[in-house]
């Protein structure tokens, strides 16, 4: 599956990120199977996906710390295999878990990296500063990282990657296990970011998270691309979602059997703990509400709360595959996705 206003978009400005065919092997697990991929320059792309779908794989190939079995990559313009010291000098890399150093102060860390990318000194404490203000860690900028909060110190991780200001930025699952709020300051900085003209590969299992801010998804299942677009769009190309809270339990299956019948479609979800009841309907199906109602009505089942609402990204997933994905976390309270990846 793929979107042509995407695609187009990829063909109107230079593809930051391209890979094509890429295999990746390791012993008997095959990670990636001729994963294709375009991101244009200064664009979010999403790259989204169960546990074990290929994601990390791929960053690392793009970003060098493994070389594909087949294919080809590039990174702003560079060769993953062949030119893979440029590529470095091109990128930021953020991954799951934080890698500053707890043992300094967030001011030192960033200082420490400047040198290390052989910044002078000099520059390396202006760079420091610049960052710090930049993305409201001044105030915390003298005390050590092992007093910060967990988005602190995730968003100083992400500032960390930013010392020599890459074109190109890999954040691998950059919002894991943070609070809503924490979740938020990271979002507001990639966006900024975005908006700046870097190009940000994020691979996530929060469905809010590309939604917001991905112009562009890339739906991974065993190591493949299985669908690729904007996330608007890849809504757009499956039904409405319809959902029913009931006052009784013992009524779930009567309602599984209405939403079958008016979605068009037998793939109905049922919660029993939370007494719910979800279906996606054919695409181009509409689903009056009162009709909702009516037919729950007819066959003596009480809805706490009926919804018909645009499908999310977790739909989309289950469209494509025919099952939802349980070992991801939920994407907080009051986000309206549910707690499944796409």
């Amino acid at each position: 599956m793929s979107d042509t206003a995407w695609n187009h978009s990829a063909t109107r400005h230079a593809a930051a990120i391209e890979m094509s065919g890429v295999e990746k092997r390791f012993g008997a697990t095959r990670a990636l199977r001729g994963l294709d991929l375009t991101v244009p320059a200064g664009t979010v792309c999403g790259l989204l996906g169960p546990n074990g779908a290929g994601k990390t794989t791929a960053v690392r190939v793009l970003a060098t710390l493994v070389a594909p079995d087949r294919g080809t990559a590039r990174v702003a313009g560079y060769d993953v295999v062949r030119e893979p010291g440029a590529v470095r000098r091109s990128i930021g890399l953020a991954g799951q878990h934080a890698a500053v150093d707890e043992g300094i102060t967030g001011r030192d860390n960033l200082h420490l990296l400047g040198r290390l990318h052989h910044l002078g000194a000099r520059a390396a404490r202006t760079r420091a500063e610049e960052l710090l203000d930049r993305f409201g860690l001044a105030g915390a900028a003298d005390r050590l990282v092992r007093t910060y909060s967990g988005g602190m110190r995730r968003r100083l991780d992400l500032v960390a990657s930013l010392v020599t200001a890459p074109p190109v930025l890999f954040l691998d699952e950059p919002t894991t296990g943070l609070d809503p709020r924490s979740r938020q300051q990271i979002w507001d900085t990639v966006r900024e970011l975005a908006d700046a003209g870097t190009t940000v590969l994020l691979t996530t299992q929060y469905l809010e998270e590309a939604d917001r801010l991905a112009a562009g998804v890339v739906v991974v299942d065993h190591g493949a691309a299985i669908a690729t677009g904007p996330p608007q769009r890849l809504k757009a190309s499956i039904g409405t979602r319809i959902s029913v809270t009931l006052a009784d339990a013992a009524h779930l299956g009567r309602a599984a059997v209405v939403l079958a019948a008016l979605a068009g479609n037998g793939d109905v979800r049922v919660d029993q703990e939370e007494r719910t009841v979800a279906v996606v309907s054919r695409p181009g199906l509409e689903v009056p509400l009162p009709r909702l109602v009516r037919e729950l009505d007819a066959v003596g089942v009480v809805a706490q709360d009926a919804a018909i609402r645009p499908p999310s990204l977790d739909d989309v997933f289950l469209a494509l595959t025919g099952r939802p994905n349980t070992t991801a976390p939920g994407t907080g309270a009051g986000s309206g996705v549910e707690g499944r990846v796409a």
